[in-house]
Order: C-alpha cells, then sequence, then structure tokens
C-alpha cells in the first residue's frame, strides 16, 4: 500500500520536461555564445571559477579560450553532464529567458500535478544534472508562467553530487530536513532510480514514449508514464498509485 511522502523531487529533462527541447533547442543557444560569454566576462567569480573547472578537467592549466570552447562543444556533443560546461549554459540559458527569446517547456500533466501537490502540502524541490541558475529560469518561464513560487529548494550536481551516487541524496534529504522515507524522487534513469532508493527514498520511475531511456525502462521500481499516474491524499503525494 502506498505511503504519503512530504517532499517531491523532480529531474527535468525526459520526467517533466522534453529531452527534445534542450537537445534541439537550449544545447544550440548555448554552443552560439559560448566564445562570447568567455571573452566579455571571465573576470565575473562564476564564469572564472567554471573555467578553473574546465581546466582542470582537461588536465591543462593553460587552455587558452579556443580550447575551452572547443572543450564545451565536445561535452555537450557527448551529452556530458559535466558541472562547469553546465554552468555556463545556465548563465547563456538564464539570459535568454530573461530576454524572452526562449520559454521552457513542460509536458502537459506537469504543471497541473504540481499545482494540485504543492496546494495538498507536498513541498517541492528540483534535482537536475543542469545548475540551479538553468533550474530558476526554466520554472520562471513556463508558457504557463513563473512557477518558481511552487519550489521549496534546488539542487544540482555542484550542491547536492552526482545523480547516481546515494550520497548525493543523503544530502538532499539533510538540507530539507524530510526523512528520506517522505521523500519521493521522480527520475527517467533507472541508475538515478537506484541511488535514491539506495538512499531511503520513496521512488517512481517516469517512462514518456519519445525520450531517451524509454526504451531501457526504469527496471524493478515503480512506473508512471504522466504525472496524472502517480495519486496523492492531503499529507503529500502517494509514491506508489
Amino acid at each position: 500500500m502506498s505511503r504519503a511522502v512530504d517532499g517531491v523531487v523532480l529531474d527535468i529533462e525526459g520526467t517533466t520536461s522534453s529531452t527534445g527541447f534542450v537537445v534541439d533547442v537550449l544545447y544550440p543557444y548555448a554552443r552560439e555564445r559560448f566564445t562570447a560569454l568567455i571573452a566579455e566576462r571571465s573576470g565575473e567569480p562564476e564564469v572564472a571559477r567554471a573555467l578553473v573547472q574546465v581546466r582542470a578537467e582537461l588536465g591543462e592549466p593553460d587552455a587558452d579560450p579556443a580550447r575551452i570552447v572547443e572543450a564545451l562543444n565536445a561535452w555537450l556533443d557527448e551529452d556530458r553532464k559535466a558541472t562547469p560546461l553546465k554552468t555556463l549554459q545556465g548563465l547563456l540559458w538564464a539570459e535568454g529567458f530573461a530576454r524572452g527569446e526562449l520559454v521552457s517547456h513542460f509536458y502537459a500533466d506537469v504543471v497541473p500535478a504540481l499545482r494540485r501537490w504543492h496546494a495538498a502540502g507536498a513541498a517541492l524541490y528540483v534535482y537536475s544534472s543542469g545548475s540551479v541558475a538553468a533550474q530558476r529560469a526554466w520554472f520562471g518561464h513556463s508558457a504557463e508562467g513563473d512557477l518558481r513560487a511552487l519550489v521549496s529548494g534546488w539542487y544540482d550536481t555542484e550542491n547536492a553530487g552526482p545523480k547516481q551516487e546515494p550520497g548525493s541524496f543523503r544530502t538532499i534529504a539533510a538540507d530539507t530536513g524530510i526523512s528520506p522515507d517522505r521523500l519521493l524522487f521522480l527520475s527517467d534513469r533507472a541508475g538515478e532510480l537506484d541511488a535514491a532508493r539506495a538512499a531511503g527514498w520513496r521512488v517512481v520511475g517516469v517512462r514518456r514514449p519519445g525520450e531517451p531511456y524509454y526504451e531501457q525502462g526504469v527496471q524493478d521500481h515503480p512506473e508512471a508514464r504522466t504525472f496524472e499516474d502517480i495519486g496523492e491524499d492531503i499529507s503529500g503525494v502517494e509514491s506508489g498509485a
């Protein structure tokens, strides 16, 4: 029998939103702007830190801007979840959203469910490989308006850790103050669901046709095709409906 939870932690790509939108719209947007970002803003603390991280990841402490852009584009091609790449993407996307050049994508079943769960008293959080800046911009510029007020906290690979390591989920649970067995994680990736479950969380795999991990499935985890398949009650949402 399902048990109600007090907090729901959301993945973005493939779960709340289309991976295709990220790959086909957001990746090219960032790719076209990396060179200018590095040339014009390398003195800003967040950009400077990301550039140091790129050089460290390459093992090339003297890598010049052209080499850094080359590496960022290669990581984009690989869909690599490198923290400095996500940081720089996030800065560019946030500006694009703020200028009205970008509007984020959410599946039609997502926003109504988030509003219901929030109204029912469940705390909502985001945990994505995309930077916190990118997450906030994404939720702040949807076709249905600014959704950030629904979200109680934001987590990425920098402030929580890698998404397929149980320790990252322990960090999030400690930060939220919610017992792990009262937290529900929604993701389309079995490895992430495994890590959350190993940390004592409840999980549901979101399996949407057309997404990259659809054929792989969610292994032995509870499965939902849409957020409408995930039940709810007055204490929060039920994690196995």
